[in-house]
């Protein structure tokens, strides 16, 4: 990953360093030698300003790069994640739900045991990836390849799950999200900013948090079990609430459903792979709601891979993350895309010293949300 710019004005002038590392062949595919790639990388940053915004060729572009970023490079989940919540009574449980609790106490051992993943307190994360969609097309329709492949950075920062922040580019469009535990955000090139009700960032269950993995599956229920890559896995299953997605509906849009799904091996305990699948109802009238609308359903697939331990926490640093969205409802085709994120961390360091609260305010204008 490329962190810093050579300064081209000044040789005896400190590099600048870049705000999202972005991956090292992204940059070297900008020219023949270091001097023409930070001159193109400069040139490339200036066009997506917003006052380039106006020719429609920048504009289709940064909007189809936010439609990548929202869907898989930033979702969110409308459950929360409550800390330490792992010591639960059994005796009332049914037998679906015990094994749930005994499937994840294995997941915690696995992954370092209570006290080792007790003790991340914060963390950040730097990686890369590689997005690549297919176009919009009828759901009947058959679509071979991607109509784009983009690659990007990220930086990721979490104090506990309620405190967090990412920043996300690709091809010069960035997405900065977060949350500081009142309210979630998320901002891109050329939107404004979107609030919310506080979520957790989909990415941290992708492996890199087991202590939100394990506090969020300790609700769940064991439902079967499946070959995950050659391996045995429990899955365990979750439902949001009705109380929890009526809280978490705007007055723009209603969330109708949303399940997640956990795979976690039955030789390692770990989380192998995770699954979860939204509706979405954008109302037609906000202000007489008739239950029109555009309907988006979206359903999510990554495969966790490369677990290492980080200070002796095991982690894991790679995986792929298939989506496949539909849209239809008022004025709108079943029209469906398939989005598919390679990604690979680069980088972990756990409990930052400083990283305060702080850290994670929202964007100016929404300081007082």
């Amino acid at each position: 990953m490329r962190k810093v710019c050579p300064n081209l004005e000044n040789e005896d002038a400190l590099e600048t360093i870049l705000e999202v590392p972005i991956p090292e062949e992204m940059f070297n595919s900008m020219g023949a030698n270091v001097a023409l790639r930070t001159q193109n990388m400069q040139s490339w940053m200036k066009a997506q300003t917003s006052d380039k915004w106006s020719s429609p060729v920048i504009l289709a572009r940064i909007n189809e790069l936010c439609f990548l970023l929202y869907h898989v490079g930033s979702p969110v989940i409308p459950l929360q994640v409550h800390l330490d919540n792992l010591q639960r009574s059994v005796r009332d449980s049914t037998i679906q739900a015990s094994t749930a609790k005994y499937i994840v106490q294995q997941y915690i051992a696995a992954t370092g045991g209570q006290p080792a993943i007790s003790g991340i307190q914060s963390m950040c994360i730097i990686g890369h990836a590689k997005i690549g969609a297919t176009a919009f097309h009828l759901g009947d329709q058959t679509v071979k390849g991607k109509s784009t492949e983009e690659a990007g950075g990220f930086v990721l920062w979490q104090k506990n799950p309620d405190l967090w922040c990412l920043e996300f580019l690709v091809s010069g469009c960035k997405v900065f999200s977060g949350s500081n535990g009142k309210v979630s955000w998320r901002q891109s090139s050329n939107r404004n900013v979107n609030i919310g009700a506080p979520r957790p960032l989909r990415r941290f269950l992708q492996g890199l948090d087991p202590r939100a993995t394990a506090n969020l599956f300790i609700d769940a229920v064991c439902i079967g079990e499946k070959v995950i890559n050659n391996e045995d896995c429990f899955i365990l299953k979750l439902e949001t609430s009705q109380a929890t997605l009526d809280a978490q509906s705007g007055p723009k849009y209603e969330i109708i459903h949303h399940t997640l799904w956990g795979y976690f091996s039955q030789r390692s305990g770990l989380l192998l792979q995770f699954e979860d699948s939204r509706m979405v109802r954008m109302k037609a009238n906000v202000e007489n709601d008739d239950g029109d609308g555009v309907f988006w359903e979206t359903s999510a697939e990554s495969v966790i891979e490369d677990y290492r331990y980080v200070d002796g926490v095991n982690i894991a640093h790679s995986g792929k993350t298939s989506m496949r969205v539909f849209r239809y409802g008022e004025q709108s085709a079943n029209h469906q895309r398939e989005i598919e994120e390679t990604w690979k961390i680069d980088e972990v360091n756990l409990n930052i010293w400083g990283l305060s609260s702080d850290f994670f305010l929202p964007p100016t204008e929404q300081k007082g949300s």
